[in-house]
């Protein structure tokens, strides 16, 4: 459920704006293209990332391939192998540098593809039935490793030989003894794994049903719902292949045990990290093939402990911490092309900047300031490529020379949007919390606006995450602001960026500690920013944050003069029965609900138990495909405001989980929130229509 200061910021603002500018409206932000899945050729010539745009009519994203040559500065980026009707996406070069490989579902089903650079024909490489669900190249440029979901007794891809279900015989799903009936927006299959196959490449074309490259392990690899390529790693020859898999069973829902196996040239599984019982993940090979890093965390059945990188050496089995003694959770790895450091990134006060770790000594250098980094590529030339993004403005491409200076922006793709909007204001405060512990937050507001400005408080899930200095699709404060508010969010005891205690924190302390950074939170922004009337505010949160919500209603219902609670919970008692992942609840609240210690920490702080105390007008939010927490939890929540006769409404999504994804569903959200926030802190104000993207 589950990145230094304004100058810096400055720098991820595309272009000013212009004298007519704009609010920023949802379908602004619905419609903005969006980077992904960079990736840069072997020599460093070729940079290509996959764009989506969205298809409002059609109610969906689209994505083509760019290439952007990096040897011609200023060179504008072209289309690549792109077809009107179909989605290109997760490029990746092979070996030699001279082809792009990518998927497409152009022949029916998603299936490899290729194309010779710059203009080449696309060729297909794959034909498996069915389609496939993602894929990775091996370095000797001889084989491929696919992944897509089979059942557990096909020893290939063709599953010859595995009887059928029956027919006629009803629709009911039967599970006994299994872990896991349904898992985050679907419901499991059973005896039906993603499952990895390896597959020789010949002349581009990759031959025969494939190997199942662990016939015996039951359980999804990559994992569900969100591993994809980056839980897989070939060894520098290409004959070992690296992968996590977190074991199915009647145990897996309240496990966080994932391991790193290591499957040589068709052989049985090994089990690299058999040892803990904790989470291993994210495998990457140093360029000489002696190392594998991957990051760790020590504590079973915790989602959001600090995942520490540990180097293992591939010729003596021998395995050393490296990032022991730095008390931030790491993100992501990349090697640097010499082998002689990491390129890591990792949350910290209110940023996600990109790290250097040395090898040898583990010293951590800081690389870059402001926003949020992902997708880091380092090249052979020393620099640095990787996505950033802030509050301010979605992800774009940059590029950090080796040796100093100021990195180079590669892309503007929203740039022409943005300078039509209206700018905000960023600023950060500080302020002591519960425990007289330093607690971080942040304002965005309208730059050119002079006069008071009610309140959007919004508070953040996880509860182990933040909001932090970064974009998001799908609450975003730049959003939020647009109409004429301070959006103003509060890392409160149980966020990430500020070590591993302070994260903690929140473990079977709920409705505690974070209620009053919450509370003295709220005073302090208004100390700090007196444009804000923070005494005409509203309270909003999603997940842990709709929780939070839910327990305000009860715990101070003087606070505010609204609430929006999305995919809250009211019961933590039915939650910790219901949910999917089971390890959650289990862990935040010290153990299984049916034992006396556990429950009287379940009660403690259990919304529902205070419902007699509600009075604040409540907009309630869900989304019928959530399985982490169920809609009913909502439900039990209208159904509550009704009978108390409190201003409230219900706004039900059958299509979307635990988030709100689709184009048209993201536009009315904000349209039923920012509808909510006027009617009780704005009445009379005129509300911001949506612009049709011109």
């Amino acid at each position: 459920m589950k990145k230094l200061l304004l100058g810096s910021l400055a720098a991820l603002a595309l272009l000013p704006a212009t004298a007519s500018a704009r609010p920023m409206t949802a379908t602004d932000l619905a419609t903005m293209k969006r980077i992904a899945a960079p990736a840069v050729s072997p020599d460093g010539r070729w940079l290509v990332y996959q764009l989506r745009e969205t298809d409002l009519a059609a109610n969906r994203g689209r994505t083509d391939l760019w290439l952007l040559d990096l040897s011609r500065p200023g060179a504008q980026a072209v289309k690549v192998a792109s077809t009107p009707q179909y989605n290109e996406h997760d490029p990746r070069f092979s070996p030699d540098g001279r082809w792009l490989y990518f998927m497409s579902g152009q022949s029916g089903s998603e299936q490899v593809w290729r194309v010779s650079l710059p203009s080449g024909r696309p060729e297909r490489v794959t034909d498996v039935k069915d389609g496939i669900s993602g894929y990775l190249p091996a370095p000797s440029g001889d084989r491929i490793a696919i992944w897509t979901d089979r059942d557990i007794r096909c020893r290939d891809l063709a599953c010859e030989g595995v009887p059928q279900a029956p027919e006629g015989q009803g629709s009911a799903r039967v599970y006994a003894d299994e872990g896991f009936v349904r898992h985050w927006d679907a419901w499991e299959t059973p005896n039906t794994y993603s499952r990895i196959f390896v597959l020789p490449l010949v002349n581009g074309k990759a031959q025969g049903n494939g190997v199942a490259v662990a016939p015996n392990l039951r359980g999804h690899a990559p994992t569900r719902p969100f591993g994809g390529a980056e839980e897989l790693a070939w060894s520098a020859d290409g004959r070992t292949l690296f992968f996590t898999l977190r074991e199915a069973g009647r145990e897996e829902p309240t496990s966080t045990n994932l391991d790193i196996y290591a499957v040589r040239d068709g052989g049985g599984p090994d089990n690299l990290t058999a040892a803990n019982k904790a989470t291993d993940s994210t495998p990457a090979v140093s360029p000489d093939g002696r190392w594998l890093a991957y990051t760790s965390m020590a504590r079973p059945g915790y989602e959001a402990d600090r995942q520490i990188v540990y180097l293992r050496d591939l010729q003596t089995g021998q395995v050393r911490s490296l990032t022991g003694e730095w008390d931030r959770s790491v993100g992501s790895i990349a090697w640097a092309p010499d082998g002689r450091s990491l390129l890591v990134t990792a949350q910290d006060t209110l940023d996600t900047p990109l790290f250097r770790v040395d090898v040898g000594t583990g010293r951590v250098t800081r690389l870059t300031q402001a926003g949020t980094v992902n997708n880091v590529l380092p090249l052979r030339d020393g620099s640095v490529v990787y996505t950033l993004n802030s509050v301010e403005a979605p992800d774009d491409l940059w590029r950090l020379p080796a040796r100093g200076g100021s990195a180079q922006r590669l892309t503007a793709v929203n740039a022409g949007l943005l300078a039509q909007l209206d700018p905000v204001s960023y600023r950060r405060f500080n302020f002591r919390g519960a425990g007289g512990d330093r607690v971080w937050g942040q304002i965005v507001k309208p730059a050119s606006m002079s006069r008071s400005l009610p309140v959007a408080y919004i508070i953040h899930g996880g509860p182990q995450g933040s909001f932090n200095n970064s974009w998001s699709y799908r609450w975003n404060p730049r959003l939020f602001s647009a109409p004429g508010y301070a959006s103003v969010s509060v890392d409160f005891h149980g966020s990430t960026g500020y070590g591993q205690a302070f994260t903690d924190a929140i473990r079977r302390n709920w409705g505690g500690a974070p209620l009053e950074d919450l509370r003295l939170g709220l005073a302090a922004a208004g100390r700090f920013d007196p444009q804000l009337d923070v005494a005409n505010s509203c309270a909003l949160g999603g997940s842990y944050g709709g929780y939070m919500v839910n327990w305000i209603a009860g715990n101070w219902p003087d606070g505010f003069k609204c609430l929006v609670s999305h995919a809250g919970i009211l019961d933590t008692r039915i939650m910790a029965y219901e949910t999917e992942e089971l390890w959650f609840t289990e862990w935040e609240n010290g153990g299984v609900p049916w034992e006396r210690e556990v429950n009287e920490t379940i009660e403690r702080w259990n919304p529902i138990r205070f419902v007699q105390n509600w009075r604040t007008p409540m907009l309630v939010i869900h989304g019928e495909r959530d399985y982490r927490i169920p809609y009913s939890q909502s439900l039990a929540m209208y159904n509550a405001l009704q009978r108390r006769n409190i201003p409230s409404k219900l706004v039900m999504y059958p299509d979307e989980n635990h988030w709100i994804l689709r184009p048209q569903n993201s536009i009315q959200w904000y349209r039923e929130v920012h509808g909510w926030l006027q009617r009780y802190l704005q009445p009379g104000a005129q509300p911001i229509m949506a612009q049709p993207r011109q």
